[in-house]
Formats: structure tokens, sequence, C-alpha cells
């Protein structure tokens, strides 16, 4: 699917901090051969809308091409300074939904693990390695089925293919992610941002950014039963 500036879903915007839903499937960036990705989609719906040939955007946290939802981006290099900052202290409550194979135990818990980052793949392990970064993050299950289960998570640390990479690690990886071991087929990799919670950089106001999950993000096989 093509995507245009005018197709943007735009979830908050003042005059330091733009917040967009990225769709499944676009890139966060431009990379070399990419023909289309949301920063610089944003970039011409600024350039439009306060008519300037050119604008400052740079993403405080990116998702994977196959990921959707909430991708805040900042307008000013002293937005970006500062919520990068904030990023490095833990200070922006990232909460994803996940649907994951089988039904997991316990029910809410905190994964720790050491990330190392392979070409284009994470490599998960229980023990700290040379070169390994810790990944932790926080779940709990809001409903599940025996097949699968919706996990509501909470990412503490930002590693590369993070979510992705513990809940393969721990034999429940999530619906349509071929690359880290799913079986069960689906149009899309069931993970989306959903929501950002965090201090304005500016004015210091608590910020709370929430999207509704698209239908489609739900693969056919899971039907909630609990």
């Amino acid at each position: 699917m093509k995507y245009s500036d005018s197709d943007l879903n735009i979830i908050f915007e003042d005059n330091h901090l733009i917040c967009v839903e990225k769709p499944f499937g676009l890139l966060t960036q431009p990379t070399e051969g990419s023909s289309e990705d949301l920063e610089t989609l944003t970039k011409i719906y600024l350039q439009k809308k306060y008519q300037k040939p050119k604008a400052f955007l740079s993403p405080i946290h990116r998702l994977d091409k196959a990921v959707g939802g909430l991708v805040l981006f900042a307008k000013t290099s002293k937005a970006l300074s500062r919520m990068n900052e904030k990023m490095r202290n833990q200070e922006i409550i990232r909460e994803y939904r996940a649907v994951v194979e089988g039904e997991l135990e316990p029910k809410q818990a905190t994964l720790s693990h050491y990330l190392v980052k392979l070409e284009h793949k994470a490599k998960v392990f229980d023990q700290p390695k040379p070169g390994a970064k810790l990944a932790e993050l926080e779940y709990r299950c809001k409903r599940s089925n025996s097949k699968a289960s919706e996990m509501i998570i909470n990412l503490i640390t930002g590693r590369y293919h993070q979510i992705r990479a513990q809940f393969s690690h721990i034999g429940h990886p999530i619906i349509g992610d071929e690359k880290y071991h799913s079986k069960i087929t689906c149009t899309h990799i069931c993970l989306f941002a959903k929501a950002l919670t965090f201090k304005h950089p500016v004015t210091q106001k608590k910020i709370s950014l929430n999207i509704k999950i698209p239908d489609r993000f739900y693969p056919k096989i899971f039907i909630p039963v609990k």
C-alpha cells in the first residue's frame, strides 16, 4: 500500500512534539532503497502545514517495520535532547499490546534477559554475556484461550527487537513473527505500541497518549474466552 502525508493519523502535536500512528509494514525512518517511511511523510505534512521548505524532525523512539502504533517525534532540537534524556532515565512509559502463542504462566511477571544485536535479529541469553545488554519488560495477561494470549506490556528498556525476542525465548512467540519462530500465519506481527506517558520536555505537564487498537490487529485464531 502506498501512503501519503494526507493518510497520517496525528495523535498529538504542539510546538515541540508530534505523535503519529505508524501503520503495520511502514518504516519509521528512511533507509537506503526505501520508498516511503513515517518520518518523511510527517516532514512533508509539517512543511505543508507551516509552509516551510525545511522542518526539523527526529524520532524519540522507533518501531520495527512490521509493528504498528504510536511513534513520538521531536520538532525542535531542545525537545529532542530533553526527551532522549527522559528515555535514557526510563521516564517515558511505553505500553504495548501483543498476541502471543499459547497460555502464559504466570499471568503477570517481569522478564529479564540479556540481548545481543545480530544482523537483523536479536539473540537472547539468560545470563550476562560479553557484549550483551540487559533487557527488561513487565507483562500481564489480559485474556487468553488455549491457543493464544493477549498481553499488556510495559517496556522498561528499549533494546533491538526486545519484545519479539524475549517472548520467543520463553516459548511464546508473537503471532505472525516468523523471524522469531511463530508457527501461526498472520498478515502482520501482532504487536502494537498503544500508549505513551511522559512529562512534556518544556512545560513539564504530564502527557498521556493512547490509541485504539485496530480490529485487524487481532488474528482470526484468537477468540478470547477468559
